[in-house]
């Protein structure tokens, strides 16, 4: 049984190929065996549904397609039956025909015929049954946490549900079930999974949707290390059982600090090189003003060596230039090295020492290109960091099959937000400072490490998490440095505060994005090819057309007037 994927009438014999989610079959239909069944055939189209009864025959002799797994073989069909008819669909339900995803996401269930799709989700099944049995054979116990939770704002937006039991009050879905899991802890429950569904009201991009799923799990008495030897165990397995590829363990770890300085941003592609260089000391006495103003300012100059892209023309140059300007940099210094020596606008203003300096700092040599953005700390790296990425996917340097796992520790515990004028968690309030770092809280809580830790693969970040604060004065200690009042912490985490004062066990964990993870398995360019129901960047279901409005019984019963009403 099945769909019909195509029709083909040769004169007499008719041939159908039938589809379901396990490959595609030949059928022939010769009116001399069998003409009822024949006569049936000549009025089936494409995605016709389909019952067969036949004989599986090898195929006659030059007639064999060897790129279908059934391709030796047909079925001669005895009996035929019509289950059900089919419009003509927008579209051909194959992998070849290049289709707007607007139509697709519109037509979902015919997008979820196509072989291609269908695969992305059966492995995603694969990795989700791995994980599960991996984390069950490790004594981890799946527990499920509320979907409707206290809206308790740190970062993205949270959706929020009125509650119509309590008039004026809120419910909120979760962002992740970090403080349930966290309790669970508390409880002694000490190994905690959960493959989990988690929302966030957020701007959207081609791997991220505003309803995801997370791997989650959670463990007492536990440091770092513990947590990276598990994880990294459960992603190996996956990698293994889902798509046959053996990844070498223990995975390589670095630091937060030494992945921005050699890749300016902490979720590094190490599939290529492009290393960052840092030549601010080679330049702050140069006649180059634009260099020397910005270090003397307490900025940073740094460079990418390009190696063999001096051919690039002036234009190419320029689209770099405004790529860099996307991450607040103010324009891009570029130097070609050839034979004659330096070839930029900037040469004349170093001297030969200098310049001398600068080709050995950069590994310069004939035929490079090497791009210079001098900037604040925070802009030369972000910039030059994505320039690295861009170059990186423009030289062809990013096979979908090499996989490069690192695990990138040791991250600040705050960073100072400028325009709220408060230190705001890197992580989450959450998450730990390093032992030897706790003492910097009351003085300089900005050169606080935490006990945090990220897992990168191929420049997207699959996992994160952290060992936990699981004394209550650290915590509070937490939210006064995060600028949250003590009766705005009891208000909105005083369950967990109270629950850090009986007996809390030394714990951490980690989430990984299940959809990304999967996109990366298939080698997909979109997270929306392997979920089943996506919704697009604007976070709209083009199939069902959510969001929607609702009738006025519904918002009364609510207690809930609309101050405008949706065009």
């Amino acid at each position: 049984m099945g769909w019909v994927q195509r029709r083909r009438d040769h004169g007499g014999l008719i041939f159908i190929d039938l589809r379901d989610r396990e490959g595609i079959v030949q059928l022939a239909l010769d009116p001399d065996r069998d003409p009822d069944a024949h006569a049936k055939a000549d009025r089936i189209r494409n995605e016709f549904v389909l019952a067969v009864r036949g004989i599986v025959s090898p195929r006659p002799a030059g007639t064999v397609n060897a790129k279908m797994r059934t391709g030796e073989v047909e079925v001669e069909i005895r009996e035929l039956r019509i289950l059900n008819t089919s419009k003509t669909p927008p579209f051909m339900v194959d992998d070849t025909t290049e289709v707007a995803e607007n139509i697709r996401l519109k037509h979902r269930y015919l997008d979820l015929r196509r072989p291609g799709i269908q695969n992305n989700l059966m492995l995603r099944h694969r990795v989700a049954r791995t994980v599960r049995t991996y984390l069950d054979a490790r004594n981890f116990l799946e527990i499920e946490t509320p979907i409707l939770t206290k809206s308790t704002p740190e970062g993205a937006r949270d959706y929020l549900v009125p509650s119509r039991v309590n008039p004026g009050t809120f419910y909120a879905l979760p962002q992740s079930p970090q403080l349930f899991k966290q309790l669970l802890m508390i409880s002694g429950f000490d190994r905690y999974c959960q493959i989990t569904r988690c929302f966030r009201d957020e701007d959207l991009r081609a791997d991220r949707q505003p309803e995801f799923t997370q791997i989650d799990c959670e463990m007492s008495f536990v440091n770092r290390d513990d947590v990276i030897e598990v994880m990294e165990g459960m992603i190996a397995t996956v990698f293994k059982e889902a798509i046959g590829v053996d990844v070498s363990l223990p995975m390589p770890r670095m630091t937060y600090a030494e992945a921005l300085a050699r890749y300016g941003v902490d979720n590094p592609d190490l599939r290529f090189d492009l290393e960052l260089v840092e030549i601010s000391n080679q330049v702050k006495e140069s006649g180059f003003k634009v260099f020397a103003e910005v270090v003397k300012g307490g900025g940073i100059v740094k460079a990418l060596n390009a190696k063999g892209c001096g051919t690039f023309s002036r234009k190419e140059i320029d689209d770099l230039t405004d790529f860099v300007k996307i991450y607040g940099a103010k324009g891009l210094a570029y130097v070609k090295v050839t034979e004659e020596g330096w070839q930029s606008p900037i040469a004349k203003f170093f001297t030969a020492e200098e310049l001398s300096a600068l080709d050995r700092a950069l590994g310069s040599e004939v035929g490079d290109l090497l791009l210079f953005v001098a900037d604040s700390y925070k802009i030369a790296n972000e910039a030059l960091g994505r320039l690295r990425g861009h170059l990186g996917h423009k030289l062809g340097l990013t096979s979908k099959t090499n996989f490069k796992f690192v695990w990138v520790t040791d991250f600040p515990l705050l960073e100072w937000d400028g325009e709220s004028r408060r230190h705001v968690a890197v992580h989450h309030p959450f998450t730990a400072p390093m032992d030897e770092d706790v003492s910097l809280l009351d003085g300089d809580p900005g050169k606080a490490r935490a006990k945090a830790y990220d897992l990168v693969l191929n420049g997207s970040e699959i996992g994160g998490g952290s060992i936990r604060i699981h004394d209550q004065s650290v915590q509070s200690k937490m939210f006064d440095l995060m600028g949250i009042a003590q009766d705005e912490a009891r208000e909105k985490f005083g369950f967990l505060l109270d629950a850090l004062e009986y007996g809390a066990p030394p714990h951490g964990g980690i989430a990984f994005g299940l959809d990304r993870l999967v996109m990366i398995l298939t080698g997909s360019d979109s997270i929306r090819d392997v979920i089943a129901f996506p919704k697009t960047q604007k976070a709209t279901c083009l199939l069902s057309e959510a969001p929607g409005t609702v009738d006025e019984k519904q918002l009364r019963e609510l207690s809930i007037r609309l101050a405008t009403r949706p065009k």
